[in-house]
């Protein structure tokens, strides 16, 4: 029962499961954010037979609080850059009614894709490969199941394996905390939502309304700035600190 064997596809299938309730809008995330925490901590419980020290409340709001500052710090950089060459403009919007429900919506993506990809499937790997090939075939699993998004092409796909599946990766292995990829996560999303742009080719209702102009390689198009060619190389930077960080 403590094999990754067991316990990776029972948590993979509860908390996935779990994870469904997010599509329905911000009340179920919410929800379901909360129901996935407490799936994962009892698989991790009564099914794996260890601690989860990943979920350790003692010190979990100082790691979010971490996390979404470099989450932050990545978007202000990347859309900074893009609007430097023309590629971004904004225009006052819907104002503060839009903040609450992108909260929300960014709270339950944020936990649930945690759960699965940096709590289950990223340490499974570990345990039998070691952390490198976990974080590869983490990156790129993560890069897959976002093709599916609209307007996804093979490059949004590599795209966002890079800067999100790396660079959420690196997180885990440097923190070893659910709390910090989930703060990155959250702000990450929660911030180009604000800012009316595209978050993985859904459209946004933010604070903002964004106006893109120039090439998609600059800008990402209509998938978002994850299709950019920009955070690709900021996430390739932050996730090399962080990974030095993890091997010391």
């Amino acid at each position: 029962m403590r094999s990754p064997l067991i316990w990776l596809p029972v948590g993979l299938l509860t908390v996935g499961g779990v994870s469904a309730l997010t599509s329905g809008g911000p009340v179920l995330a919410v929800v379901a954010a909360v129901a996935a925490l407490a799936v994962y901590w009892a698989v991790m419980r009564y099914v794996a037979r260890r601690p989860a020290p990943e979920l350790a409340r003692h010190g979990a709001g100082r790691e979010m609080l971490a996390g979404g500052a470099v989450g932050l710090g990545f978007v202000l950089v990347s859309v900074l850059v893009i609007t430097v060459f023309g590629g971004y403009s904004f225009t006052w919007s819907r104002g503060l009614s839009a903040v609450l429900p992108v909260v929300a919506v960014a709270i339950g993506a944020a936990v649930t894709e945690e759960l699965l990809f940096r709590g289950l499937a990223l340490q499974a790997l570990e345990e039998w490969f070691g952390g490198r090939v976990a974080l590869a075939v983490t990156a790129l699993s993560f890069g897959l199941l976002h093709l599916a998004n609209p307007g996804a092409t093979l490059w949004s796909s590599v795209a966002v394996a890079v800067e999100a599946g790396v660079l959420l990766g690196a997180a885990f292995l440097w923190r070893r905390t659910i709390w910090f990829v989930v703060g990155l996560h959250f702000v990450w999303n929660a911030a180009e939502a604000l800012l009316g742009i595209p978050v993985s080719g859904h459209p946004s209702e933010g604070v903002l309304t964004a106006h893109v102009s120039g090439p998609e390689w600059l800008t990402g198009g209509g998938f978002g700035l994850e299709a950019s060619v920009v955070p690709v190389v900021v996430s390739l930077v932050i996730a090399a600190a962080m990974l030095r960080r993890a091997r010391r």
